[in-house]
């Protein structure tokens, strides 16, 4: 990982904590073979901490706090897929602000702690309204760093999250994305037949995306954070140079 971030220039974006990566091997979900590069460092990650609203409403509906509705599972599908900012508020205002957060910190599933380096944090709605809640530690109001974000996907991948039906309705809301830049765009062009599941964010110079990828017989998960004007392009070209990490190209011809 580190030589392909100095093949593409980012070494020094990565020494000033301007990028962090974060790849997990899944292919056996037994043995995951982890690398990164800042994957502890929180960072504004925009709309990608949607996934914790998505984690929090399928927890909701695991204990019986939230009965499904056409309306709900419209909203956590739009939120995730086209990234819709009010169906986001909408499904955050059911599963409770004040609750979401709680569910992050719990020691059951330990999304940030505020004792190390932050993790998944949503404190603020995906609207004009204020700030409720910045995380304690970097006065983030939408937060994350890659680790807990690959941690996200790794115990979804495996079982961990909530309930084997909700599991697999959470994976599906994260497939089919709508919205083709950054990894998508990368791996489509190298890889078409690419099953992707994933979640990115963008605001101004900040540029996210996350994702479980699948082809080939190989699985992994990818997660990417940046700050820059050029983060989309990066992103983009990044996921196709770590794709060859997992699958290289005498793979691809077989």
């Amino acid at each position: 990982m580190e030589n392909i971030v100095r093949r593409h220039g980012l070494w020094r974006n990565v020494q000033s904590g301007e990028l962090a990566l974060m790849l997990v091997i899944t292919t056996n979900p037994d043995r995951p073979r982890v690398a990164e590069l800042n994957g502890h460092q929180m960072m504004y990650a925009a709309s990608l901490p949607k996934i914790a609203i998505l984690f929090g409403a399928a927890v909701a509906l695991d204990r019986g706090q939230l009965k499904m509705t056409d309306t709900l599972h419209d909203d956590m599908v739009s939120m995730i897929r086209y990234s819709c900012n009010d169906c986001a508020t909408r499904v955050l205002e059911l599963v409770g602000r004040r609750e979401l957060i709680e569910l992050l910190q719990s020691p059951e599933y330990d999304f940030y702690d505020a004792a190390g380096e932050g993790g998944l944090w949503v404190g603020k709605e995906y609207s004009k309204t204020g700030t409720w809640k910045r995380d304690p530690l970097h006065n983030l109001s939408h937060g994350a760093t890659a680790l807990q974000v690959a941690r996200f996907y790794y115990l979804l991948e495996t079982g961990q999250l909530v309930s084997p039906e909700l599991s697999k309705l959470m994976k599906s809301i994260l497939a089919e994305t709508e919205i083709e830049h950054k990894f998508v765009k990368g791996l489509k062009e190298v890889q078409p037949d690419s099953e992707i599941y994933r979640k990115s964010g963008t605001w101004g110079p900040y540029h996210s995306d996350s994702a479980i990828v699948e082809h080939h017989g190989r699985r992994y998960i990818a997660v990417a954070l940046a700050k820059s004007a050029k983060g989309e392009r990066w992103l983009q070209e990044l996921i196709v140079a770590l794709d060859g990490i997992i699958c290289p190209p005498e793979i691809h011809s077989n």
